[in-house]
């Protein structure tokens, strides 16, 4: 599993700067009437952890491999190495959304539910096809290299990264445990639920996710 450092590094910057703005089919269900009809409450709580002197959000509407959560990551790292300031003085947000939202779901979920048939999903280093979520890889399982376990979105959140997915892509996982398992959506979404990362939090969208987090100082960093 070896590679190029510098290929590799370029690969994860490549694409950082797009402008691009998927989304247009989230943007629809906001108005559906079963998400129009009734306001959920949504933890808001993770504001208070946006407190550090550096602030970034990385938006990832696409699963691109799992860079755009691996940007994140290798931001925090770099302003230690070159600015010299702790990793308390960085605050990164990631907003999982459009079809990023797989990438919010744990790898039993994927399994069951069949997320790779349905998304084009290609190992971050191998450049191949894959069933694994490639945000929860580990070198424990030999899918990536060592150094690579600390950008793995569990030990993001773990580190205190803050990872925010959209309730309204949220539906598209929602539908594949309806498809797969039948039943009512209440009891597909509760199923859903239960499939998400732990840490992940929900937000009324991935576009108020972003938005709020440059309201409270976030620089704004399209990551996939």
């Amino acid at each position: 599993m070896s590679e190029n450092r510098r290929e590799f590094l370029e690969r994860i910057g490549l694409g950082a700067m797009l402008v691009a703005a998927p989304g247009y089919a989230d943007v629809l269900r906001a108005f559906e009437p079963r998400h129009a009809a009734h306001a959920e409450e949504f933890d808001l709580s993770w504001t208070a952890k946006v407190n550090g002197k550096y602030r970034a959000v990385f938006d990832i509407p696409e699963i691109d491999s799992g860079y755009g959560v691996w940007r994140a990551s290798i931001w925090v790292r770099d302003y230690m190495n070159a600015l010299k300031v702790k990793p308390e003085d960085c605050s990164a947000v990631v907003v999982l959304r459009h079809n990023g939202i797989a990438l919010a779901m744990q790898q039993s979920f994927w399994d069951t539910y069949g997320i790779a048939k349905t998304n084009k999903v290609m190992h971050p280093i191998t450049e191949q096809p894959t069933d694994r979520n490639p945000v929860l890889l580990s070198s424990a399982r030999n899918e990536v290299p060592a150094e690579l376990d600390d950008v793995a979105l569990d030990k993001f959140i773990a580190h205190g990264g803050i990872a925010l997915a959209c309730n309204l892509a949220f539906d598209d996982m929602i539908k594949l445990v309806t498809k797969k398992d039948g039943g009512t959506e209440d009891a597909a979404r509760k199923t859903a639920l239960a499939g998400l990362v732990p840490g992940v939090i929900l937000q009324p969208s991935g576009v108020f996710a972003a938005l709020h987090a440059q309201d409270l100082g976030c620089k704004y960093l399209r990551a996939s």
